[in-house]
């Protein structure tokens, strides 16, 4: 079966070695993704600003493998301030609305920068 994999560039994807989002088939996977702009945590102490940036970061991974938002079918928030989940709700039904998939919102204890607030990862299923 076909594989096509993106990479984004962040630090990480190399030091710990995965991409941003493989295509498997007509399935498409995104690993967690953190609010980063050229490098650094973006929209400091703004619950509603890191999360609309993860998914402006998996709109543009999900573009470059031909997929709409549309065929998003799970989505997993990863927040550090359950409290704040009015806020990461409002940048999820921006992107989703129209198309809502099935969601998770857990908080965890922590992310690999202290100053991020939330990380999201998908699953697609595109139609053949």
């Amino acid at each position: 079966m076909e594989r096509s994999r993106v990479f984004s560039g962040a630090p990480w994807e190399k030091e710990v070695g995965y991409c941003r989002a493989v295509k498997v088939g007509n399935q498409i996977f995104v690993s967690g993704t953190a609010p980063m702009i050229n490098g650094n945590v973006a929209a400091s102490g703004d619950a509603y600003g890191q999360a609309k940036r993860c998914f402006e970061i998996i709109t543009e991974a999900l573009a470059k493998l031909d997929c709409p938002l549309s065929a998003v079918v799970r989505t997993r928030m990863f927040v550090t301030d359950m409290s704040r989940w009015r806020e990461f709700g409002k940048a999820h039904a921006e992107f989703f609305g129209e198309h809502p998939p099935a969601t998770s919102m857990l908080e965890v204890k922590a992310l690999i920068d202290p100053a991020m607030l939330i990380e999201v990862d998908v699953d697609a299923i595109m139609s053949f």
